[in-house]
């Protein structure tokens, strides 16, 4: 009870200064910028908060070389499906595909899924006694957020991370308390490697969590997780590195142990894009990919637009954007934990841009 107390105490204290002397979060549901100041917005759109600092800086970047202006709103994936449905926005995004009952719900029609750059989500976790990267395995990540494991010093651990001191210290698993894409890219690789989770909590941007505490955004898992000894979370990388919280080395599929990194995350998706069907709608997960370098709980983020447009002037603003995005935009990522997409990929994407259909009527 009183460790309980302890964090809570934490908890509550974080909550109350945790705007103080901190960088802007990624995370943080506030408008990026479209670019510059003042001035008429060419195009609107929503969605996805995990990309949304390269997002920030590749609107800002496009305006001062283009003179179009985008006005982006991170709301959340949810929200930028909901709001490109509902044709609020010009285009939407999301760290999820879309299902099929999502398609069918849209009202422009047939939805593009463009993948824009590779996610990482990093296994973070406090336990100082540990001088070096833990090892993690697939199931043992799973049993640890099942509540299967719960002390640190446990037998699963100590086999794959011999040598390493481990503590007899509870585990706190932290997780998001609200809908989010961080949460379906950690779920949909937890349901990849354990058939317990698959038919148990299953894969989500919102689930029942069998055990620990949730936190609001990524932040607020970081937070959770760098203050509270014995914690572990899912964070995106950016998360990790910018609050200094030590993070595991995850086993591929190959059998390799890897380090989260913009380089094992592009790594993951070449291996992935290598086996897509010619006819692929890019609603695909690349989660646990095949690969020696490969680190498994990757994503691809997309930008969702309709495939035919009835505004032919913001068709070509839309697709230009992506074209630019896709080449030049792509070397601002792994300066912002992002993965530049494999050149692979980007050579199958040219087409699909080129798809859109300016001006002809839905």
């Amino acid at each position: 009870m009183k460790r309980w107390i302890a964090i809570a105490a934490v908890l509550a204290a974080w909550a109350c200064g945790s705007d103080s002397g901190k960088k802007a979060a990624p995370d943080s549901a506030q408008p990026a910028a479209a670019s510059g100041s003042g001035g008429p917005v060419d195009l609107t759109g929503a969605g996805a908060t995990f990309p949304q600092p390269l997002y920030s800086k590749w609107f800002a970047e496009y305006a001062a070389k283009t003179g179009v202006k985008i006005n982006y709103q991170p709301l959340g994936s949810g929200a930028g499906i909901k709001q490109l449905s509902e044709q609020t926005v010009d285009f939407g995004a999301s760290d999820a595909p879309m299902s099929d009952s999502d398609m069918a719900k849209a009202r422009g029609g047939a939805v593009l899924h463009i993948p824009t750059v590779v996610g990482v989500v990093a296994i973070a976790y406090n336990v100082p006694e540990a001088t070096t990267p833990l090892k993690l395995t697939g199931p043992l990540v799973a049993d640890i957020f099942l509540g299967k494991i719960t002390k640190w010093n446990d037998s699963r651990i100590a086999a794959v991370n011999a040598g390493v001191k481990l503590p007899a210290t509870d585990i706190l698993v932290a997780h998001r308390s609200e809908g989010s894409g961080t949460t379906f890219i950690f779920t949909d690789y937890l349901s990849s490697v354990s058939p317990a989770w698959k038919s148990g909590p299953g894969k989500g941007k919102e689930i029942q969590w069998p055990v620990g505490l949730g936190a609001k955004g990524s932040d607020g898992v970081a937070a959770q997780v760098k203050q509270t000894r014995g914690a572990i979370g899912y964070v995106e990388l950016a998360y990790a590195k910018q609050n200094q919280i030590s993070t595991a080395l995850l086993q591929n599929a190959s059998g390799q142990f890897v380090a989260p990194s913009a380089e094992a995350a592009t790594s993951a998706a070449d291996a992935a894009v290598a086996k897509f069907a010619a006819n692929t709608d890019y609603r695909v997960s690349i989660v646990n990919a095949s690969g020696a370098t490969a680190y498994p709980i990757t994503s691809f983020t997309w930008l969702l637009v309709y495939k035919t447009q009835t505004d032919a002037a913001k068709a070509k603003k839309i697709a230009d954007f992506i074209r630019w995005a896709l080449t030049d935009g792509e070397k601002d990522a792994a300066a912002l934990d992002y993965a530049p997409l494999p050149a692979s990929l980007v050579a199958r994407l040219t087409p699909r841009i080129d798809s859109l259909a300016p001006g002809t009527p839905k």
